[in-house]
């Protein structure tokens, strides 16, 4: 009934190992991981999801930028979480990892004041995305932020080469077309802000913030 297929990191479990370096790599890791962590602007005591948190190198950088925010890495490989486990021990960093899908988040409403994904939704399928945007609507507080890194619409040259090849795949059409504010918005995010893009080795990078409506008081 639903394209529910789980892809890993890489498209491939037996590239996991490689996840780490081909990131700093290609990607320019750093930058936009710094980036996600700078705009999201942790405060003590805040609750923070890191969604789709790969092997913990964002969820990381969180809590060590704010040690008194209460942070999670969540993701449905058990492989990549295994090794996050590993980074923060070696770190000598607290943070939960839970095993669970963007999509079916185990969480009660309303309880994240920040959610930060980055490269996750390019792996799903536009439903799934739809999906995957309600439930982060769903968990965050009323006026909690989420903040993405993922793939966006081609504007350098580079870029554009790439993207016929790109488009045949669904999971990223979606992000090509520069479709990802309005399943933003459909989700129920307002103030949808493109604060950065970067060029990478395999297309640009684009990095959006945005926020949860409040309820609107009655008159």
């Amino acid at each position: 009934m639903r394209n529910d297929k789980y892809i890993p990191a890489l498209s491939f479990r037996w590239l996991t190992p490689l996840y780490d370096p081909l990131l700093r790599w290609a990607m320019q890791e750093e930058q936009f991981k710094r980036d996600l962590v700078r705009q999201a602007a942790l405060q003590p005591g805040h609750h923070v999801l890191d969604l789709g948190c790969g092997t913990g190198t964002l969820t990381l950088l969180l809590k060590q930028t704010q040690p008194a925010a209460h942070v999670t890495g969540l993701d449905g490989d058990s492989d990549v979480l295994r090794i996050a486990h590993r980074k923060a021990r070696m770190a000598g960093v607290a943070v939960a990892w839970v095993q669970g899908l963007a999509y079916a988040l185990p969480y009660p409403a309303d309880v994240f004041d920040r959610v930060v994904t980055s490269l996750v939704l390019h792996h799903l399928t536009t439903e799934s995305k739809q999906r995957a945007l309600a439930e982060v609507a769903r968990v965050l507080r009323p006026g909690g932020e989420l903040h993405v890194a993922d793939f966006g619409p081609p504007r350098s040259a580079y870029a554009r080469t790439l993207a016929p090849l790109l488009r045949h795949f669904e999971e990223v059409a979606d992000n090509l077309a520069g479709g990802l504010p309005a399943l933003f918005s459909g989700a129920g995010f307002h103030q949808i802000e493109e604060t950065a893009r970067l060029v990478t080795v395999v297309g640009d990078l684009a990095v959006y913030r945005m926020a949860k409506q409040k309820p609107t008081a009655n008159m």
